[in-house]
């Protein structure tokens, strides 16, 4: 899991509540079984046409947003039934923090688990980060949990677990695998 801490990126506001799974990626996509590849679905029927062509009304159609890596969204994200490849299809695209209002609680660890940063704001605060023009970039702070928007620093609360293995880049094989030497050892007095 690729560590994330520091980070400046573009943002591209996608302000809707209750985006759901299936609009993030729809089920029709879900027969691969790699983490890869997912990306060119993302928000595929908000992204193309019945023809496949690209919707020129949807924003990340638009130019000018094709390099955002943050994504700027409503309340109750990632709503919706518990497929991981979601937040696979958002990684594969390219972003790698998602701000919202709020999280349904398995896409939220599903975030966590694969190294995609979800943070929650307040509307207000949401809104203020919405005004940010598309080639102007915003920091991430990970570590002393804020938001650089111009000379405004706005905080938000993650459990310092997640940061911390956010932070080292630790998915949980890495964390299992911190345990080698006593795994080791038990199964050498089992006889395994």
């Amino acid at each position: 899991m690729e560590a994330i801490n520091h980070y400046e990126g573009y943002v591209v506001p996608i302000l809707n509540d209750n985006i759901d799974t299936d609009q993030i990626i729809p089920k029709n996509f879900l027969k691969r079984i790699e983490k890869t590849g997912f990306g060119q679905f993302l928000f595929d029927e908000w992204r193309y046409l019945d023809n496949r062509d690209e919707n020129p009304d949807f924003i990340l159609n638009n130019e000018e947003y094709k390099n955002a890596t943050i994504l700027l969204t409503g309340d109750n994200f990632g709503c919706g039934s518990s497929r991981e490849h979601a937040v696979w299809a958002l990684d594969d695209y390219g972003f790698r923090v998602i701000i919202a209002g709020g999280y349904s609680d398995i896409f939220y660890m599903n975030s966590i688990n694969n190294g995609l940063l979800p943070i929650i704001l307040p509307k207000e605060e949401r809104e203020k980060i919405a005004k940010v023009k598309a080639t102007d970039t915003i920091k991430i702070e990970l570590d002393n949990q804020l938001i650089k928007v111009g000379d405004e620093s706005i905080h938000f609360d993650i459990d310092k677990k997640w940061r911390d293995k956010l932070i080292s880049g630790l998915d949980e094989i890495d964390e299992t695998m911190a345990y080698k030497d006593q795994i080791l050892a038990y199964e050498k007095v089992q006889g395994i």
